[in-house]
């Protein structure tokens, strides 16, 4: 079994992807919902760390330091940190924002690593819909250190249009440059998921699969 269905079943389990009727941030209704906010043991979070370094290590070469954007950011780039060390004994530094700026002790917006003229940073997401942490991390850093942001890794790939008739992923790319790489796609999700069970249970039967590609289909790339 490849780690990217390792981490689909993971996902299954931990209740973080889920198939129903939900109604998404952007009013849209989708059958399948990622929410990465369900991970709440030690447990989840150690292994999840594992399947962000897997995707690291398969897609990236010469990264300086990693970035995670607060909140949801903050515990993925630590996970991921502490997981390229152990697998694969890559010690590479990391650093995450404040919400607002400190004005005592050292100041500024960061915690952790602090970034150098011509360093690579990776940033590390969860889901990107519309791609708004994105658009205020690059800013951030640039105001830091004259850094090269080249990659992302965010945990799903959904693959649908935003308002402007493009992916997030694919705006990202546009306007700042950065590649972003997933550790699985809603494709490989339907593929891998399609009447196969996970502890006795079948998530993605004949109809789901029918609906999450009708839903791809209509608001897909």
């Amino acid at each position: 079994m490849s780690y990217k269905e390792e981490f689909i079943d993971f996902m299954v389990r931990s209740g973080v992807l889920t198939f129903g009727d939900f109604t998404t941030k952007s009013g849209r209704k989708t059958p399948y919902f990622v929410n990465t906010g369900n991970y709440k043991t030690a447990y989840q979070i150690a292994t999840l760390g594992h399947y962000y370094a897997a995707c690291i290590i398969e897609n990236i070469k010469g990264i300086d330091f990693m970035y995670g954007p607060a909140y949801k950011g903050i515990p993925l780039v630590i996970t991921s940190a502490i997981a390229l060390y152990n697998d694969y004994q890559k010690d590479i530094p990391y650093c995450f924002n404040r919400k607002e700026a400190k004005n005592h002790g050292e100041g500024g917006h960061l915690i952790g690593y602090h970034p150098q003229d011509g360093e690579k940073a990776l940033i590390i997401e969860d889901v990107i819909t519309a791609g708004s942490s994105i658009r205020e991390s690059v800013p951030l850093l640039k105001l830091i250190a004259n850094v090269n942001i080249n990659a992302l890794v965010i945990s799903v790939d959904r693959m649908e249009k935003g308002l402007n008739g493009i992916t997030a992923i694919h705006e990202i790319k546009e306007t700042f440059g950065i590649t972003t790489y997933s550790i699985v796609t809603v494709k490989e999700i339907i593929d891998y998921l399609h009447n196969h069970e996970i502890d006795g249970k079948i998530y993605i039967d004949d109809a789901m699969r029918s609906r999450m590609e009708e839903h791809l289909e209509k608001y897909g790339e």
